[in-house]
């Protein structure tokens, strides 16, 4: 962090690769450099004697490539290729969908190896097209401006690809993240092992990849709410691909006053999915997110049959897993349910974490059955 540095030799431009050695002056890391960005130096190699060049590149994504070979089902071709910091290239996204990349480039740094990084991925993967996501909103920390268009090739606004043997749809020019939430992409397919035969709530359903999973694994009737008509469209459009249509019925709706209703209608499922977006981007924001988390987990459970599962998720870095797992204890207390914990799950295997990086850490899955 900028905070921490005692001194900086020489004038270096923002985005330079430096040395960081500690007091002693012995040699700490190598990373790039940015004066504006609170974390002004991120480490690309502990190694002093690695130049960080085009060779650095190619080894790093050539081994954020052999990883996936290993993680990713054959079933599946959307995944992310390289995770930034928890691959070693901070920064840097990939993700795949079929024969297209999306990229997004965070920094500063791993900006001006842009082009590198996009003639070896062409080199490595031979995709059809790459696209450039860079219209998140972090870049703005880093100095960036927001960015998005094709890099190389040619890229359809809506790129087709199969999670699982089931077919979907990325947005890659206006979805989420690069298109599709696939750090979920393991969990939809656990939580759907308890769909079936059940009536299912999926709240906060976006493009219907918890929704879809379900029906497709056996569910007897999918009730999926979003806030959102065009995420909607793609939950419906993804449903009927698959042939599941017929047990999936789109609310559009806010969740939270949806599920305020169905309470109130005394309504009740056997199955209810909670997949919210993030409650806070801050530290200081938590005790508000705690309040919406225990909220929309009370109002779940008090829809759920006895026997029934809930599957609770949280993509806030600020909560962790132990206060998540608190509050949704909380709320069951308040609703005079018992929760039987089955299975705690994060971020799929292709978004891999860092034991030295918590921030890496940041989606939480807690599958549960109530009593």
């Amino acid at each position: 962090y900028r905070g921490e540095i005692a001194e900086i030799t020489g004038n270096p431009a923002p985005g330079d690769v430096l040395d960081v050695v500690d007091a002693r002056g012995r040699f700490v890391g190598r990373g790039y450099w940015n004066p504006a960005s609170q974390i002004a130096i991120r480490i690309l190699s502990r190694d002093e004697g690695e130049a960080i060049d085009r060779d650095f590149f190619y080894r790093c994504l050539k081994t954020a490539l052999a990883y996936r070979a290993v993680v990713v089902e054959e079933d599946t071709d959307a995944c992310r290729l390289v995770n930034a910091e928890a691959d070693f290239l901070p920064g840097l996204i990939v993700d795949r969908y079929g024969e297209y990349l999306v990229v997004q480039s965070l920094t500063l740094g791993i900006e001006k190896y842009k082009e590198t990084v996009v003639d070896l991925l062409v080199e490595l993967l031979s995709p059809a097209g790459i696209y450039e996501r860079n219209d998140a909103g972090v870049r703005e920390l880093e100095g960036l401006p927001l960015t998005k268009g094709v890099v190389y090739g040619a890229c359809p606004p809506e790129v087709g690809f199969v999670e699982y043997g089931l077919s979907f749809w990325a947005d890659i020019v206006n979805g989420q993240k690069t298109g599709f939430f696939l750090d979920q992409r393991e969990n939809r397919r656990a939580v759907a092992r308890y769909a079936r035969g059940r009536r299912v709530l999926d709240c906060f359903c976006y493009a219907g990849g918890f929704a879809v999973h379900a029906a497709a694994a056996g569910a007897a009737e999918v009730v999926a709410v979003d806030i959102s008509a065009d995420a909607l469209r793609w939950a419906a459009r993804h449903a009927a691909a698959n042939g599941v249509d017929g047990r999936c019925r789109f609310v559009e709706a806010n969740a939270f006053d949806y599920l305020r209703s169905l309470v109130k209608a005394g309504e009740s499922f056997d199955m209810v999915i909670l997949d919210p977006p993030s409650f806070t981007k801050a530290k200081e924001a938590v005790p508000g997110a705690i309040r919406g988390y225990k909220e929309i987990n009370l109002r779940a459970l008090k829809l759920l049959k006895p026997g029934g599962y809930l599957a609770t998720c949280s993509c806030s870095y600020h909560v962790a897993e132990d206060l998540f797992l608190a509050v949704v204890a909380a709320a069951a207390r308040d609703a005079r349910r018992e929760l039987r914990l089955v299975e705690v799950r994060r971020q799929a295997r292709d978004h891999p974490m860092l034991l030295a990086a918590p921030e890496t850490y940041y989606l939480k899955c807690a599958i549960f059955q109530v009593f």
